[in-house]
């Protein structure tokens, strides 16, 4: 008896689509990996259902749906679950959501009496439509990757954030510190501080019910006579960041800069960011910004493109190869 070893490759080609949602990051993605974003067609119906057609086969491939679940969030998170199903019954051999914001990333828990956990439930969902894997970037809490039981790429863009402030910002800065606007991002903020070399502060905030705005109380650590650097996961209707701000100003703080990476900036969060007295803003495009919000924080925002690194860990699942070894790990 002998063997003969044939090379087979369990999934055929990388084939990409793109929701409404993200359709430039989309398209940014599909540039780094050199290929087309593949054809399909999202109707909305008159009664605001959603219908999607592929324009071509999928069957045997492996395929990567780029689709963020910022506003307008149940439609974007309903068009992801609709293509990743459409895409199973086509007999795709394996299909990966590549989702850059998650959406109910803050109800993760039950921190209260009678309330969801909603974080659980849009997992569930991913999983029930047919997704084999997922990929997405800094969620609001760790224990999301739990919720899941398919395989997932967990990604940061804190090192992007951090590679963009050393190259470009540091030499000018005075003394730098980094301040996390709450405790709950403390951790997090730690690695951020660690990794540029910076010492940390921390707002102990105490948030009042269930009101979207919290009541910033003490920092705790040191600004005076030193530029900050606030950093947070996501800054949504900016109120947490006004009163960092405003503590850190009180505080003595110089020049003030704000790092995060998720850009929701929902409400009147853009005018609120472009009110304050903040040097720069630096954050990503894991969520489009709008015309209008862009060319209100004009002067002050830039946005780093999360494409080259999906791209790279698209491919790097597609061959098999280790994503922890792009970042050292």
């Amino acid at each position: 008896m002998h063997h003969v070893h044939h090379d087979l490759k369990v999934y055929g080609g990388i084939k990409l689509f793109g929701g409404t949602g993200s359709p430039e990051l989309g398209q940014k993605i599909a540039e780094y990996l050199d290929m087309p974003l593949s054809g399909r067609e999202v109707i909305e119906f008159p009664n605001e259902n959603l219908f999607i057609k592929l324009s071509g086969s999928v069957r045997g491939q492996d395929v990567y749906v780029i689709q963020t679940t910022s506003s307008p969030v149940h439609r974007n998170l309903m068009e992801l679950l609709i293509m990743i199903q459409t895409l199973k019954l086509d007999s795709a051999a394996r299909i990966t959501a590549v989702v850059p914001y998650l959406c109910y990333g803050r109800s993760d828990k039950k921190d209260q009496p009678r309330v969801p956990i909603t974080a659980r439930l849009v997992a569930d969902m991913i999983e029930v439509a047919g997704a084999d894997r997922y990929m997405t970037l800094d969620p609001h809490a760790g224990q999301i990757q739990g919720f899941f039981s398919i395989p997932g790429d967990v990604l940061t863009a804190s090192h992007m954030l951090i590679h963009h402030i050393n190259q470009n910002l540091r030499a000018s800065m005075k003394d730098p510190v980094v301040v996390s606007v709450d405790l709950g991002f403390a951790k997090k903020g730690r690695n951020y501080a660690a990794d540029m070399d910076m010492p940390i502060a921390f707002i102990e905030k105490r948030r009042q019910g269930n009101e979207a705005k919290a009541e910033a109380l003490t920092l705790i650590g040191d600004v005076k006579d030193r530029d900050v650097i606030i950093v947070d996961d996501e800054v949504d209707t900016g109120g947490s960041i006004a009163q960092a701000v405003d503590v850190v100003k009180k505080n003595g703080a110089r020049d003030v800069y704000l790092i995060f990476v998720h850009a929701i900036l929902s409400a009147n969060g853009a005018e609120r960011l472009a009110s304050l007295p903040i040097k720069r803003i630096i954050t990503t495009d894991t969520a489009p910004i709008s015309p209008e919000k862009t060319k209100m924080l004009e002067g002050k925002l830039t946005v780093l493109s999360v494409a080259s690194l999906l791209g790279e860990v698209i491919k790097r699942a597609h061959e098999g190869r280790s994503v922890g070894e792009m970042f050292n790990e």
